[in-house]
């Protein structure tokens, strides 16, 4: 038997001080709500959604909620669930304002089409029962402001708070992914970063599940999430395939950013290139947070 563990980020970056305990609690609560469902006897996939609409609904990331922006001014949402069991793997890109995306990702699942994009995207969700809800709804005073400082001023669209993930294990050793970003703030339309792109932002198999947040296009140009989760299985200690790729990628490809890593018998494991990023765990033994 595996100990059951489960493991959330809510975005690499250089985080105000006076938003990095919001960031903390909030990535906590999520990890207890995801811990919840798997002492339910949940199954981890179950568990990483669950985690993360708790995060999408929490207005301070830049998920669902409080999402980034387009260049002129829309929703755009990505999102990928992977089930490590199974191989099974759903992403949406560029879609429109859903809430929670994550559980659109979650049916799409059984899907035999791995990733949808754009408006196609949005016509499934709705034809499988998911509401499109008017941008507002998504759309936060303080987004708003940062778009404004983006695209007006200038100012770096890499704000800290960004994407956010979770990872987690069952008692059977069982393992899931999921990760869930409104993108960059200011981005072009269409636009699509590395969160939904099984491989890239997201990943899990038999041995490692992982979610990485950061500079998209350069996890996209260093195939983040493969690269680490192949250094694992042919015996690289999982701390230091995080460090030695997420190093990589920020010295190759000029990306910064963060991820958490477990596989099926190690503890919480996470790694950045930036000052911080919020994350936390949950076990049966306890839980656990950082910044």
């Amino acid at each position: 038997m595996a100990k059951p563990l489960l493991l959330v980020h809510g975005g690499a970056g250089n985080l105000p001080e006076a938003s990095r305990p919001s960031h903390e609690a909030g990535c906590l609560h999520a990890a207890e709500a995801g811990g919840a469902v798997l002492e339910a006897g949940g199954t981890v996939v179950e568990a990483v959604c669950a985690a993360v609409v708790e995060l999408e609904n929490n207005p301070i990331y830049n998920a669902g909620v409080g999402c980034a922006l387009t260049r002129s001014g829309r929703v755009s949402l990505d999102t990928a669930v992977m089930d490590g069991k199974s191989r099974n793997a759903a992403g949406l890109a560029a879609l429109d304002a859903f809430p929670n995306p994550v559980r659109i990702a979650e049916r799409m699942l059984d899907e035999p089409e791995v990733l949808l994009v754009g408006q196609p995207a949005s016509e499934w969700a709705e034809r499988h029962g998911f509401r499109r809800v008017p941008e507002d709804e998504l759309t936060t005073e303080s987004a708003r402001l940062q778009w404004h400082k983006v695209v007006d001023e200038g100012a770096d669209p890499n704000f800290a708070g960004g994407t956010v993930g979770c990872v987690a294990r069952d008692a059977d050793g069982n393992l899931a992914a999921a990760t869930s970003t409104g993108g960059t703030m200011g981005k072009k339309p269409g636009r699509v970063g590395d969160s939904p792109l099984i491989g890239v932002g997201t990943f899990a198999d038999d041995l490692c599940a992982l979610s990485a947040t950061g500079h998209g296009e350069a996890f996209m140009r260093a195939v983040f999430a493969a690269r680490v989760a192949d250094a694992v299985r042919y015996g690289e200690e999982p701390q230091e395939a995080l460090r030695r790729m997420l190093e990589r990628t920020r010295d190759f490809f000029g990306g910064y950013g963060g991820a958490i890593l477990i596989t099926t018998e190690s503890d919480p494991q996470f790694f950045w290139t930036t000052v911080g990023m919020s994350h936390a765990w949950w076990s049966p033994d306890g839980t656990g947070s950082g910044i």
